[in-house]
């Protein structure tokens, strides 16, 4: 076992077909850790030194490349993943309040998950739809021209969908 913090409930196996496929291939870690956050829904700190172990990768690059990448978590995400837009357009045009809005409405910070699971909420430097400003995603779903009203309206609108599949 490592002497890292590790998510001991992870299971290992799922990441084998990926590093069996990359790990030889020099230039591979960003697919190896992308696939990986596709298997867990994060990079679990456990996946990361496994990753490292198989690759014949230091550790402190593994860690290092994936600090770098906005794309990457290192925590498990609600079903729904909001990410809020603070490029300078989307600041100018009132991300801000948008922000305020969705804390409000969630009651969660920026890195932050609903106590139910619902939704994390993650502000990024840019989603390239400055045209669109204020903008965020929720999930595969572009959301532009906001307000902090329609923003809570789309959020109430996710959570009530949810509720009926229930």
């Amino acid at each position: 076992m490592c002497s890292c913090s590790c998510d001991n409930n992870i299971d290992l196996s799922q990441l084998e077909p990926v590093l069996a496929t990359y790990a030889d291939v020099p230039g591979s870690l960003i697919t190896i850790l992308q696939k990986a956050q596709d298997i867990y829904g994060y990079l679990p700190n456990e996946a990361l030194w496994h990753i490292a172990e198989r690759t014949g990768i230091k550790p402190a690059k593994v860690l290092g490349v994936a600090t770098f990448y906005t794309q990457f978590r290192f925590k498990p995400v609600g079903k729904h993943l909001i990410m809020l837009c603070r490029g300078t357009a989307c600041h100018v045009n009132g991300a801000d309040g948008i922000f305020e809005a969705i804390s409000d409405e969630l009651g969660i910070g920026d890195g932050d998950t609903t106590d139910d699971g619902l939704f994390s909420l993650k502000n990024v430097a840019c989603l390239g739809c400055c045209s669109l400003s204020p903008v965020m995603m929720i999930d595969d779903d572009t959301y532009g021209q906001l307000t902090p009203k329609k923003a809570r309206e789309i959020l109430s609108e996710i959570r009530e969908k949810d509720q009926a599949e229930v």
